[in-house]
């Protein structure tokens, strides 16, 4: 089961999420302070991190960036209801998804699985079928190696969160297609209900600052006004 870092300075919600887990089998280390959870995370080597927002010194969106700027661990905010511009900022400083509090086990547990599933399937959900290496797609300058989950830009590898990573496989995969954000949020971060399109849309703001020369005039993943995104054409 996914070892999971809990970061929540409420101590109620942070028995109560880490009891939950724990009965569904995950090996769960929750800190109160987002210092501790930095100092935590190196030995515990967890799986994904659910990340309280309004945390006391090291708040929420510093400590997903310091996160982001080391590693590319799933990231899932947790959030009071309501608090719409936090989503916004956190998505911006590279979540990869958000649960509003308080949440049920099972809500947890499906999210969790949902967002850890994104890097392990390629773009189109199916497993791969045949075996040895698959060639790198070349796109003017950037590189895809599915099979290694490795995206390259002039030859140097770019560190890709997990939710850019397979948006950015999902678009590639059919180059000139375009979706509207509530296909890439089912086939993307798989919310079949009517999820938050602002999923989408930071995603799209963070991959284009990693992959486009010019993010305002992308060449890679454009904006079809109106409709959605799609990759391309070049």
């Amino acid at each position: 089961m996914p070892r999971v870092l809990l970061i929540e300075d409420d101590a109620a919600v942070r028995d109560g999420v880490s009891l939950a887990l724990r009965r569904r089998g995950h090996e769960v280390a929750a800190a109160a302070s987002g210092e501790e959870g930095l100092t935590v995370l190196p030995g515990f080597r967890p799986d994904i991190v659910l990340l309280d927002l309004m945390l006391p010194g090291k708040d929420g969106f510093e400590v997903c960036r310091l996160i982001r700027a080391e590693r590319q661990l799933p990231i899932i905010m947790l959030t009071a209801r309501g608090d719409d511009l936090d989503v916004v900022l956190g998505l911006e400083a590279g979540a990869d998804d958000y649960i509003v509090k308080p949440a049920r086990g099972e809500v947890l547990e499906a999210r969790i699985r949902a967002v850890l599933r994104r890097t392990a399937l390629p773009a189109d959900g199916a497993p791969a079928v045949e075996p040895g290496p698959a060639p790198v797609e070349t796109y003017g300058e950037l590189a895809i190696d599915r099979a290694g989950l490795v995206v390259a830009k002039g030859g140097k590898d770019l560190a890709l969160a997990p939710s850019e990573m397979k948006l950015l496989l999902f678009l590639s995969a059919t180059p000139g297609q375009v979706f509207s954000r509530q296909q890439l949020l089912e086939h993307v971060w798989e919310h079949s209900y009517h999820g938050d399109s602002r999923l989408v849309d930071a995603c799209v703001m963070r991959l284009r600052t990693k992959i486009e020369d010019t993010p305002r005039s992308p060449r890679y993943v454009q904006t079809v006004r109106g409709f959605g995104y799609r990759f391309g054409p070049l």
